[in-house]
Formats: C-alpha cells, structure tokens, sequence
C-alpha cells in the first residue's frame, strides 16, 4: 500500500484556522462537516508525521485515528495507550488554544496507558498566533 503524502504545513495550518472561531467560542455554530472533517484529519496526518511510530493510538471520532510516537508497536486488539477526544477538543489542542494536562483533567481527552501522556510532545501542531 502506497503511503500517504505528507500534509503541507500551511494545508494543516489553513485548514485549523478555519475552525479556530468554532474551537474558540463556546456557543458558536459548528462550521460545516467538511471543514471540520479536514482540521480534524490534516491535523491527525501532521502529528503522524512529525511524531512517527506506533506506541499510541490518537482516535478523534468520527473523522479519523492514527498512530504515533516511537515505541512498542501494538499489533492486535485494543492498544494498550490510547488518546480520544472529540473534534473540537482536538483543534484545540492542535492549536495550542488547549493544554493536553488540562484537557486530560477536564475529562475531554481520555488518556490511557503510560505512553498515551507523550501526544502533549508534539502540540500545538501549528503557529495559530
């Protein structure tokens, strides 16, 4: 199977600006799926490749999942270190508009495994300033 491309940093970088209203304003509307879906699986893509490996599963459901951070490779069944959140949880991180820790103890992000902690390395995924 044919690797993906790598994301272009100023694809991931565009593509979670279009959702930082969203991500920054509490009541706001959602933007459109697609828009969403893009930050969502750019940002995935870009964490896989800046963090290569497969120790921790990052899963943001309903748009996608990925492996990274170098280590123990998981093989079958359920990993033993997962991250989960939701979209726009997710954009927040990769924007640096959330802290992982913070996250974690607002029970947003679930965190499980004692690699699952070292996805908060590799963010914010983009200068958004």
């Amino acid at each position: 199977m044919p690797s993906r491309r790598p994301p272009d940093p100023a694809e991931v970088r565009a593509a979670l600006l279009t959702v930082a209203a969203w991500v920054d304003t509490p009541d706001a509307p959602a933007p459109p799926r697609p828009d969403r879906a893009a930050a969502v699986r750019l940002s995935l893509a870009a964490l896989e490749q800046v963090a290569p490996g497969r120790s921790v599963e990052v899963r943001v459901p309903p748009f996608g999942a990925v492996h990274c951070i170098h280590g123990p490779r998981h093989t079958r069944g359920t990993p033993p270190n997962v991250v989960e959140t939701d979209p726009r949880t997710w954009c927040a991180l990769a924007l640096g508009r959330l802290d992982f820790t913070t996250a974690v103890a607002a029970g947003t992000v679930t965190a499980s495994g004692h690699r699952a902690g070292q996805v908060a390395d590799w963010l914010p995924l983009v200068d958004a300033s």
